[in-house]
């Protein structure tokens, strides 16, 4: 693409040719683009939609129905070719609909080539210029960008304002525009040391430019999506890791930001090495964290955040958005289909790196996602986490389902197949999945190979349902020299039960309590008491009666989960004590 900026009408024009290859087995007629910026326009779905939900985001509410003409955003397509031939368009909404003037065979590539005009809208949601910490352009979802065609066929979602799904390719970006302001976003400049503005090699004398404008050229390999933002004011520095990856960040200095900003180039490279280590090798060469857009948004390479934030809050929205990189931009679920398998997991990277690089010594950091849920489950909203993103009812619902509940979805995971072998199971699933866009029975078949265990019940009733967990001690009673136990399922989803029994004498044993359906068994756990019992529970009994081999009155307490790792809604009939 070669697009020009034009910073006076925030307007801009550009060309783009794609080469796409249909890698399906499916004869296609049809293509569809996204064209996001028209829902910043009063009437369009998305403002319909943000001015009559129960709940709505307060970063939009009403506002794109006031928007003027010079404050909408706008990208209109003329000029599309296909291999060289005129193509019928229609543009509806944020989407254009493309009837192609030859199919594009299986296994074929094809030429698409067009022409687009722009405008920038006013910042309302993640994109947009003149934000309200003085940022000129948070520039995402930018261009026309062709919608997936996958097993499901075409993804031509409207924009709506919640999550998006794109195609892997390589980028060839030129963007020119007014020579004081400077870019950081997706991509490796291919022109540092004509550019400048902190990209240029040491000791390099950047020439002055001979007109008012700088063409920028970046080149982003096996990316899904191009993101950019621009402002005369940015202050760029670069950090240089040890494993070759450079980390950019650029900012507005003043008051509110040029202390803590400092700060995180010292975090940003401990996250990228932390989550390497543990959730797969960061597999570009850069990492921009870029001063923009409404709050915190992942893009290829590169994130839009706001500033003007504490050393935690800006550390915090730092690593999720980064954490993003590897379950939106190399692993890349449809998350508008999954959003939890990518807000979720990355909720749960999160919650890990910062307890790793905050040195925070908290002894559950996932206890946020846990509150989350449960919540959510108390609220009466929700909705199954196989919902689409853009038709949950309430924003709430969607929130706590994707962020909290997916979460707990995977340290639940390490419940029910073992904390160690869900974390080969997390590093298997990125190693065999990135770049070939997962969905959760891909998820599942992993942690499944790994474990040695069947785990279709526990999706289909985790994802598919709201039916939640609650297990209880209903009794406990001598029986001659030993106790006889029952546990009660009084929710509707079936767990395997850990249960540790504490003695008077600080001794702990537990007993285990697979269910039949797993067709197997998890590994004692490093750090657990002892197992002295196992015995299979199948999911049809309400109930589950056990003999202890000691006296009561030898034992101090029972307790069903003591890691607190299993989502049971009802936790006070989890433990007993004498």
């Amino acid at each position: 693409m070669e697009v020009s900026m034009d910073v006076n009408t925030n307007q801009y024009q550009g060309t783009q040719r794609l080469v796409y290859s249909n890698n399906s087995h499916d004869t296609l007629y049809r293509v569809f683009y996204h064209l996001y910026y028209n829902a910043f326009q009063p009437g369009s779905m998305m403002d319909v939609r943000s001015r009559t939900i129960a709940d709505p985001d307060r970063r939009v509410g009403d506002r794109i129905s006031k928007l003027s003409p010079d404050e909408i955003g706008y990208l209109h397509v003329k000029n599309l070719k296909v291999n060289g031939k005129t193509a019928e368009a229609n543009e509806v909404g944020t989407i254009l609909e493309v009837t192609l003037p030859e199919p594009i065979l299986p296994n074929s590539q094809a030429t698409l080539e067009l022409e687009f005009d722009g405008q920038v809208p006013v910042q309302i949601r993640r994109s947009g210029r003149d934000s309200e910490e003085g940022v000129r352009y948070s520039m995402s979802q930018w261009y026309p960008k062709l919608a997936n065609y996958d097993e499901q066929g075409w993804h031509a979602n409207p924009y709506i304002g919640r999550e998006f799904y794109g195609i892997w390719g390589d980028f060839d970006v030129k963007i020119t525009i007014d020579k004081e302001y400077t870019i950081g976003g997706t991509g490796y400049l291919q022109n540092p040391n004509e550019i400048g503005h902190g990209y240029q090699d040491e000791g390099v004398t950047v020439p002055e430019p001979t007109g008012e404008t700088l063409t920028w050229h970046f080149k982003a390999p096996m990316v899904h999506d191009f993101m950019w933002g621009a402002d005369p004011k940015y202050q760029h520095d670069k950090v240089l890791m040890d494993n070759g990856i450079t980390v950019h960040h650029f900012f507005i200095p003043g008051e509110k930001t040029s202390e803590n900003w400092e700060k995180l180039k010292e975090f940003t490279p401990k996250a990228i090495e932390y989550m390497s280590e543990h959730f797969g090798q960061y597999p570009y060469k850069q990492f921009s964290v870029v001063q923009g857009g409404d709050g915190g948004m992942e893009y290829a390479m590169s994130t839009l955040i706001t500033g003007e934030r504490s050393l935690p809050s800006l550390v915090g929205v730092m690593v999720h958005e980064l954490a993003h990189s590897w379950y939106h931009g190399v692993l890349a679920t449809n998350e508008s289909l999954y959003p939890w398998m990518d807000e979720g997991f990355t909720s749960y990277a999160t919650n890990l790196t910062m307890g790793e690089i905050m040195s925070r010594g908290r002894s559950n950091v996932h206890a946020g996602s846990y509150r989350g849920y449960f919540g959510l489950v108390a609220s009466g909203l929700e909705e199954p986490l196989a919902t689409h993103s853009d038709h949950y009812h309430t924003n709430r619902a969607y929130g706590a389902a994707a962020y909290s509940k997916g979460a707990v979805f995977m340290e639940q995971m390490g419940y029910v197949i073992g904390a160690e072998v869900r974390d080969r199971g997390l590093l298997r699933y990125f190693n065999e999945w990135q770049f070939k866009h997962p969905n959760v029975n891909d998820l599942i078949r992993i942690m499944e190979k790994e474990s040695g265990l069947e785990l279709d019940w526990y999706k289909e009733y985790y994802v598919f349902t709201t039916k939640t967990i609650d297990y209880a001690i209903k009794e406990v009673k001598p029986n001659g020299d030993k106790t006889e136990l029952t546990l009660q399922r009084v929710g509707l989803m079936p767990m395997p039960v850990d249960l540790v029994i504490t003695y008077k004498d600080g001794s702990q044993e537990s007993i285990y309590l697979p269910l039949v359906i797993m067709r197997g068994e998890k590994a004692q756990e490093e750090g657990t008491p002892t197992r002295i019992h196992t015995e299979k529970w199948a999911w049809v009994n309400l109930e589950k009666t056990l003999v202890i081999d000691r006296n009561l009155e030898t034992i101090k307490s029972i307790e069903i989960d003591p890691t607190k790792r299993m989502a049971d809604v009802q936790p006070e009939n989890n433990k007993v004590e004498f």
